[in-house]
């Protein structure tokens, strides 16, 4: 009688159900994500890696969304904050580099730089708001990276300015805290986990291609982050937030994986 290794089955299982995970949560970031996972997956495998019954619509956007969320967590573990990404010679750049948002290029929002105030609040020091004078005052650096869209492009830009652990570490933020969130003056929100907040190559941008933020790309500000997909930066940014509390994001309410690492 050949005895059963049951320590090695239940390794080998988990190291299945990992793998089976990962695909769900890189499909989830397509624009398709739903209706493939529902022609390719059995609802009984949806519920094995899941752990939830599977008896109606509800319940199947439940179980997407647990998968999508344990697929966060194993990406914030695997994330390695002083790993950098590729940059590239400003002769790589893309020209011109894509407008991105989730409207028309005539809907972009204009806004006056006069009037402009960037409110910092949450667990930080310093609450108060910040021109862009205060901005573009503090040591500025550039970088050319790729940015990746989760819809399948990719595109290289030059982007300039404050790096945001200097900023966070100026305001007095509690670099304990689990997220940052943003909201923009286009109702854009979203939000990010502290290690990548302080990854060196994550800046508050205030120029394009060494000149100031155009409108398209996010004036007066936006974030930019070359470890994340495209729609984790927001542009337009109006207000900065420090919390401990789950602030979720305008695509991540809606089904997108929330860590959206690169």
């Amino acid at each position: 009688m050949i005895k059963k290794n049951t320590r090695q089955f239940e390794f080998d299982r988990d190291l299945v159900l990992a793998d089976a995970r990962k695909e769900i949560a890189r499909r989830l970031e397509q624009p398709a994500r739903r209706s493939f996972l529902r022609r390719s997956l059995t609802l009984g495998g949806l519920s094995l890696l899941s752990g939830c019954a599977i008896t109606d619509e509800n319940s199947v956007e439940t179980a997407l969304m647990q998968v999508s969320r344990f697929n966060d967590k194993v990406q914030g573990w695997l994330f390695d904050s002083t790993r950098l990404a590729p940059t590239y010679p400003d002769s790589m750049i893309t020209r011109p580099f894509p407008f991105n948002a989730y409207y028309g290029e005539d809907e972009i929002r204009e806004i006056e730089e006069e009037g402009y105030r960037l409110e910092v609040t949450g667990l930080v020091a310093d609450k108060r708001t910040w021109t862009l004078a205060e901005l573009r005052a503090m040591p500025q650096t550039d970088q050319v990276t790729r940015h990746i869209c989760v819809e399948g492009w990719s595109a290289i830009g030059k982007w300039g300015g404050v790096p945001f652990a200097d900023f966070l570490r100026r305001v007095g933020a509690d670099l304990s805290a689990k997220y940052v969130g943003f909201k923009c003056a286009d109702d854009y929100y979203t939000s990010i986990d502290m290690p990548t907040a302080l990854h060196p190559q994550t800046l508050l941008t205030l120029t394009y291609d060494s000149q100031p933020l155009p409108p398209r790309y996010g004036f007066p500000m936006k974030l930019r982050m070359p470890t994340k997909l495209g729609y984790k930066n927001p542009k337009h940014i109006q207000a900065i937030f420090v919390t401990n509390t789950y602030p979720g994001g305008y695509w991540e309410d809606q089904g997108y994986n929330w860590f959206g690492g690169s």
